[in-house]
């Protein structure tokens, strides 16, 4: 099972950002050891950064330029090592202008002034503060859980029965949130999570995204999402599934709309993806139990530029007996393009007539159904 990762949205009237805004980071710890030292890890120019700071009588500084509102992790170590177990973090968005943070000891306890953007978003991860520490406790589940009860599913499917009216709770209260604060850049922050990677409720989310206002959607990430938004509607339930072509293993070129007349999962997964790979056996078991039936699968692989031989290895060793494709580019794999694929394992179930009829199935989800329409 993944690590459930939150992204937190808040309240902030929407700032109209030029390039390469100077922001700058004031904190202040009452109680720290001699060796303690204070990391910040964000993100800009493309590239990951992480720096680092001193602390000198108590106090530390961190200074820099980002492009836009840009999430970030400042990280307290006692000992002075930023991986240490006993480190503890705060999360804040990086905003043009000054942030202080003051605290005792613990980071994460630390109450901040200063920059708009960083003192809302301390606010409004109160309003759902509950379901966050209920969250952060199922990843402490699954930590302590053992390598069987891993790799066997059960606690991956004990923890995502807990974790599913939690999210509810939270989505709630994030959905009530972008209704009263159309303005707010967060609101979008808080929908994109809200749809998740491949935006699988399209008729629930661009009724939202159609009620911000023009200077949020106006963002680069605005319309970004907007052309997300437009091919998850290609890809809806009950849409034609686009038509493509891409090699198989042996060169020869396969289409799609070779296999109309068949029920079709159209699988997207690769070689390095571990999730993929754990997921395989079950797409095997409905493969071989419903192959008789009018069905089949088409995998189509995420697999990167001179993997090839880690590609077919992979398809033998998972026993995979079915069709597959590649274009052997990665993330620019252009069947991935045309989906709209952002995470995998992702898949779409797909009708005789070429229709999606259902998507993301998974295990004994993608068995039921099948069994449902074959049986």
């Amino acid at each position: 099972m993944k690590k459930i990762i939150v992204t937190i949205a808040m309240s902030f009237p929407f700032l109209v950002w030029a390039q390469n805004e100077t922001f700058s980071i004031q904190g202040k710890v009452a109680n720290q050891k001699k060796e303690a030292k204070a990391y910040l890890k964000y993100r800009a120019e493309g590239k990951n950064k992480i720096d680092s700071a001193e602390l000198v009588n108590g106090m530390f500084s961190f200074s820099g330029k980002v492009s836009g509102p840009t999430s970030a992790t400042l990280t307290l170590a006692q000992s002075g090592q930023r991986m240490d177990a006993n480190s503890d973090t705060y999360t804040l968005y990086l905003d043009k202008g000054e942030v202080v943070l003051t605290t005792k000891e613990s980071i994460k306890d630390a109450t901040i002034s200063g920059a708009k953007l960083s003192v809302e978003y301390a606010r409004y991860t109160k309003l759902f503060a509950a379901q966050t520490l209920a969250i952060a406790e199922l990843d402490k589940e699954w930590a302590a859980g053992t390598d069987a009860e891993k790799k066997d599913g059960s606690l991956a499917k004990r923890l995502m029965e807990k974790f599913k009216p939690i999210n509810a709770e939270k989505q709630k209260i994030q959905k009530e949130y972008i209704k009263k604060n159309s303005d707010s850049y967060f609101s979008l922050v808080a929908l994109k999570e809200i749809a998740g990677s491949s935006i699988d409720e399209v008729e629930t989310v661009e009724p939202f995204f159609n009620n911000l206002s023009a200077s949020v959607k106006n963002t680069t990430e605005g319309q970004d999402f907007a052309k997300r938004i437009l091919t998850a509607k290609k890809t809806a339930k009950g849409a034609v599934a686009p038509d493509f072509s891409q090699p198989d293993r042996d060169g020869k070129e396969v289409k799609l709309s070779d296999f109309r007349g068949k029920y079709l999962l159209l699988d997207f997964w690769a070689s390095w993806c571990g999730p993929c790979r754990a997921e395989n056996p079950n797409v095997v078991a409905a493969f071989h139990k419903f192959k008789d039936k009018n069905f089949t699968v088409l995998g189509v692989s995420l697999d990167n530029p001179g993997k090839k031989e880690a590609w077919v290895k992979a398809i033998e060793s998972d026993k995979l007996e079915w069709t597959q494709l590649s274009d052997l580019q990665g993330w620019k794999n252009a069947v991935a393009a045309l989906y709209g694929i952002r995470a995998i394992p992702q898949n779409y179930l797909i009708d005789k007539d070429g229709k999606i009829i259902a998507k993301n199935l998974r295990g004994e989800e993608l068995d039921k159904k099948l069994a449902e329409l074959l049986n």
